[in-house]
């Protein structure tokens, strides 16, 4: 018994330890990422990835594609997102209970979109011309991009603490990070925006999930009012 519950322990701390080190690893890969191309922007560089990936989507592009492709960008605007949030928010408060994961969506969804928009008149990046849709508003960062990663972001940290049968949790999260690529090169393909615009917004949009997320942990563990879903699953057994 002793040694099973040490044996627990110590699978616990590796855990945080590897988690611990991913979030740092990815919140470096996130800052350098987007200080690189931001600088490149602001000098003007014609930035190689962006030729690039322009190249590849017009050499796949098809009528069934561009159907498939409008579908998908469908999931980081403003129309879906708004209200799955909103549900998200309601089950948090409601279903599970839990205020502090019910702050957390809000906290990023408002906060990804207010930086999206103070970086954009920053950067003032104009739009490339679309054949396919029509879009307004400034380039870099791709505002789909950025909040794509920040509301998929917490979805994935969510599915991570909360979902504990792994091959079930490690698939989501693949599914999830495998939707949010491949919005962003949605705003490629119908090119409403560059590579760099995309890549810069997956890193801007990431990089706020790690600060929102563990700026409302601290405040969690502060405030000594943390609710466990698990053991509020326990409870209700119990009773």
């Amino acid at each position: 018994m002793i040694r099973r519950f040490y044996k627990r322990i110590a699978a616990s701390a590796a855990l945080f330890t590897v988690e611990l080190v991913f979030v740092w690893l990815l919140f470096l890969a996130c800052i350098v990422t987007f200080l690189y191309l931001g600088s490149e922007i602001l000098e003007g560089d014609v930035v190689w990835l962006d030729e690039a990936a322009f190249g590849f989507a017009a050499s796949i592009s098809s009528p069934v594609l561009d159907g498939f492709i409008r579908f998908i960008t469908f999931f980081a605007s403003r129309q879906f997102l708004t209200p799955a949030a909103l549900a998200l928010v309601a089950y948090y408060l409601f279903v599970r209970k839990h205020r502090w994961n019910s702050l957390k969506v809000p906290v990023v969804a408002l906060g990804s979109i207010t930086l999206n928009l103070i970086l954009k008149y920053f950067f003032e990046r104009e739009r490339p011309m679309s054949p396919l849709v029509e879009a307004s508003g400034l380039s870099f960062p791709s505002g789909h991009s950025m909040v794509a990663a920040s509301f998929y972001g917490l979805l994935i940290y969510l599915v991570w603490h909360n979902v504990k049968h792994v091959p079930y949790r490690n698939m989501l999260i693949a599914l999830l990070v495998a939707f949010v690529l491949l919005i962003g090169f949605s705003r490629v393909y119908l090119r409403v925006h560059y590579a760099t615009d995309v890549v810069a917004g997956f890193a801007a949009g990431f990089l706020w999930v790690i600060v929102g997320i563990t700026a409302l942990r601290r405040l969690e563990r502060f405030s000594g009012k943390e609710i466990s879903p698990i053991v509020l699953e326990e409870q209700e057994e119990k009773e």
